[in-house]
C-alpha cells in the first residue's frame, strides 16, 4: 500500500496515499485493531446532520465565513448522503468518547472541503467548531437511534399488528381451547388470542414511541464537559433547529448538558423499550409455533406458511423457520439490553466512556428488530390459517369446558364431573345437529357466547 505523510499535534503520521481522513483516524485505526466492526451507515448519517449544522450555525452567527462554511456544508452532505463510508474505518471498540469517529468524521468532511476550494479547511478548528466529541457522539447516537425506531421500528411493528388484528377478525368465531400451566383451560377464540397478540404489540409501539420522543433532547452545545466552553450561547438552540429541518425529528437542547453528556440515560430507556418488544415478540411467535407444532403429533391448530423444506434428511418435513429468526433476533436484542445496561454503569463524573458501544448496539437492535418483524408479518402472519377441525376436536374433550356449569351446579359437583369424565376419557362437550351457537354439556344447554365470557 502506498502511503502519505500527515501530521496532527502529535506529530508525523503514515496514511494510505487514498484515504479522505487524516493523522487522528490512522492513529485510532493502529490502537484499536479489535473487532474490524465500525459503527453503522445510520451513525454515519447523524454525523453527517450535525456537523452541517454546525457550519450553517456558525457561518449565522459570524463565526466562519460563507466560504468556509459553504465547503464543509457540502462535504458533510455527501457524507450524510453515504458517499464516503467507506472513509469511516474506526473500529467501534475505541476510546469511550467516541473521539476518534468524531476526528474521522472531522478529517474526512475537510479533506473533501479543501479539495472543493480555495480554503485552507482545518477539522478541528473549522468542521468541529463549538463542538466536542463529548457532545457530539450523545448527539449522534440519540439521532441515530431516535430516527431508526420512528422510521423503521415503529412501522415494523405497526405493520405487525396490522396483520395480527385482521387474523383476530377473521378467526373471532373459531373456538377452541384455552391453555394454562401448559394444561387445558377454559375455551377461548383463536380472534381473541390474536387480539391479544395485536395489543401487546400496540402498547410496544408506544412503549418505543415514547423513547423516541426522549431521545429527542441532545446534548449538542455541551462541549467538553456539558458547560459550553469555548461555543458561541446561541449554537446548540441554533444548531439544533437546523438538524430538526433536516431530519423532520422533533428535537430540543437538553435541559442539563452536564447530564446529557455524562449519563446516558435516554438511551437506557429505549434500550429497556426495545427489550420489552422482543420479550412480547418471542411470546408471540412461540405462542404461534406451538399452535402450529405437529401438523399430525401435536397441536396442530393453526397452519403456517410453508416457505423451505424443513429437513436435510426428512422429505416433506416444514419448519417454524419465519418464527424461529425471529426468536433469535429477540434473544439477541436482550442480549444486546445486557450489554447497554452494563456500559450504561461506566459513567464516570462529566462523562460516560462507553457511547460507541451503546450506539453500536441499539442500532444493531434497532435494524434486526424492524427486519424480522417485518419479515415474520409478511412470510409468516399474513399467511396464517386455522384448522377449525382439530381446534373443535381438543376442544370437545377439554373437560374444563364443564368450568361454565359452576354457577348453577357448584365447584364441587362440576369437579366430580370432570374428574369422571379424564378418568374415563368420556367427551365433555357435545354438538347439536344443525345447531353452532348451542353445545350440550351433561344436560345443560350452553350457549356459545357463554364459553368465552363478556371480553370479546
Amino acid at each position: 500500500m502506498e502511503y502519505r505523510i500527515e501530521k496532527d499535534s502529535m506529530g508525523e503520521m503514515k496514511v494510505p496515499v487514498d484515504a479522505l481522513y487524516g493523522a487522528s483516524t490512522a492513529r485510532a485505526v493502529a490502537n484499536f485493531p479489535i473487532s474490524g466492526k465500525t459503527l453503522p451507515r445510520s451513525f454515519i448519517q447523524a454525523l453527517g446532520w450535525i456537523k452541517i449544522a454546525a457550519a450553517q450555525t456558525n457561518a449565522d452567527l459570524g463565526l466562519l465565513s460563507e466560504e468556509v462554511a459553504t465547503a464543509i456544508i457540502d462535504a458533510a452532505k455527501q457524507v450524510l448522503n453515504g458517499e464516503h463510508d467507506q472513509q469511516f474505518v474506526v473500529d467501534v471498540f475505541q476510546t469511550g468518547s467516541g473521539t476518534s469517529t468524531n476526528m474521522n468524521a472531522n478529517e474526512v468532511i475537510a479533506h473533501i472541503a479543501r479539495l472543493a476550494s480555495d480554503e485552507q479547511i482545518h477539522p478541528n478548528d473549522h468542521v468541529n467548531m463549538g463542538q466536542s466529541s463529548n457532545d457530539v457522539i450523545p448527539t449522534a447516537t440519540h439521532l441515530a437511534v431516535k430516527y431508526q425506531i420512528e422510521q423503521h421500528v415503529v412501522p415494523a411493528l405497526q405493520q405487525l399488528k396490522t396483520a395480527l388484528s385482521a387474523k383476530a377478525v377473521l378467526f373471532h368465531d373459531i373456538l377452541k381451547s384455552g391453555r394454562t400451566h401448559l394444561q387445558d383451560a377454559v375455551p377461548i377464540s383463536v380472534g381473541q388470542e390474536f387480539a391479544a397478540y395485536a395489543w401487546q404489540v400496540e402498547e410496544s409501539i408506544r412503549r418505543c414511541t415514547r423513547a423516541a420522543k426522549e431521545l429527542g433532547s441532545l446534548a449538542l452545545g455541551g462541549t467538553a464537559v456539558g458547560t459550553g466552553v469555548n461555543t458561541h450561547p446561541d449554537f446548540a438552540q441554533h444548531a439544533i433547529a437546523h438538524i430538526a429541518k433536516q431530519s423532520g425529528m422533533q428535537l430540543s437542547e437538553s435541559g442539563n448538558h452536564v447530564a446529557a453528556q455524562a449519563s446516558p440515560d435516554s438511551v437506557l430507556d429505549a434500550s429497556g423499550a426495545f427489550r420489552q418488544t422482543a420479550t412480547v415478540l418471542m411470546k408471540i411467535a412461540n405462542d404461534i409455533r406451538w399452535m402450529a407444532s405437529g401438523p399430525k403429533a401435536g397441536i396442530g391448530e393453526l397452519h403456517l406458511p410453508a416457505v423451505q423444506p424443513g429437513s436435510s434428511i426428512m422429505p416433506g418435513k416444514i419448519n417454524p423457520v419465519i418464527a424461529e429468526s425471529l426468536i433469535m433476533v429477540c434473544v439477541q436484542v436482550i442480549g444486546n439490553d445486557a450489554t447497554v445496561a452494563i456500559a450504561a454503569q461506566s459513567s464516570n463524573f462529566e462523562l460516560h466512556t462507553m457511547w460507541p458501544l451503546l450506539a453500536d448496539r441499539m442500532l444493531d437492535s434497532a435494524d434486526i428488530l424492524a427486519r424480522a418483524v417485518t419479515n415474520f408479518s409478511m412470510r409468516l402472519v399474513d399467511g396464517i390459517t386455522v384448522s377449525k377441525e382439530r381446534c373443535e376436536e381438543l376442544l370437545l374433550h377439554n373437560a374444563s369446558i364443564a368450568t361454565v356449569l359452576v354457577p348453577s351446579l357448584g365447584y364441587d359437583r362440576v369437579a366430580a364431573l370432570v374428574h369422571h369424565a379424564n378418568e374415563t376419557g368420556e367427551q365433555i362437550m357435545h354438538t347439536i345437529d344443525g345447531r353452532d351457537d348451542v353445545y350440550r354439556v351433561g344436560d345443560e344447554m350452553i350457549p356459545k357466547s357463554w364459553l368465552i365470557g363478556p371480553h370479546k
